[in-house]
């Protein structure tokens, strides 16, 4: 950021402490002028067979994943209306758009983004804030290291029909960070100023599989 001669105010937080992420937006907006971009990207995945999810588990995905979302744009979106405009980016997934075997907490809190976009999209509209989400597949990410891979292997023991299901079109199984972080800044763009209420995929088309 220093070598583009740019600022950034960082602060770790929860996205589910509503007052805290407000106080935190509104600091950022008071010290740097204004908000024209919202990025809600904070989300767990934990996989596990519908049998094998817990209470706790299933409360802290949709915590994190949906509420954290809606709080994300609660704090930022009214300084879009004041500022006259913007761009919210809600981080959906492939589980958003199709489903994600042996992550039914997953793929419950993904469609909620989904469907969250359409709702926030109809109503900003008319202050000219635009509302979309991009639905990642497999990303080189810590989330998707570790024993996310080993998780997923002994889930799909359990029912081995379905661990094919959400395989790449393309020669690659896995996109990196920067992928989508290039949806992202596309979206957040003047070339995206007419798309809204959209989802755009980063998946290798394998919500087709």
């Amino acid at each position: 950021m220093e070598a583009l001669d740019r600022r950034i105010i960082a602060r770790q937080g929860d996205t589910r402490d509503l007052p805290a992420l407000k106080d935190f937006v509104d600091t950022g907006v008071a010290e740097l002028g204004r908000l024209d971009v919202v990025v809600a990207n904070a989300g767990i995945c934990i996989p596990a067979t519908w049998d094998q999810s817990t209470p706790t588990m299933f409360q802290d995905t949709m915590d994190i994943n949906v509420t954290g979302v809606w709080n994300t744009v609660m704090a930022g979106a009214p300084h879009l209306v004041t500022g006259g405009g913007g761009s919210i980016i809600l981080i959906s997934s492939y589980a958003g758009r199709k489903m994600q075997p042996f992550m039914v907490h997953y793929t419950t809190s993904k469609h909620a983004v989904t469907g969250m976009t359409r709702a926030f999209a109809a109503e900003l509209g008319q202050h000219r804030i635009r509302v979309n989400s991009v639905h990642p597949g497999a990303v080189n990410s810590p989330m998707g290291s570790g024993d996310m891979i080993g998780a997923l292997t002994r889930a799909a023991e359990t029912n081995p029909k379905l661990a094919t299901m959400g395989t790449s079109f393309l020669p690659e199984y896995s996109v990196d960070s920067e992928d989508i972080s290039t949806a992202v800044a596309f979206l957040a763009s003047d070339d995206a100023k007419f798309i809204t209420a959209e989802h755009l995929s980063v998946d290798l088309g394998a919500q087709h599989f």
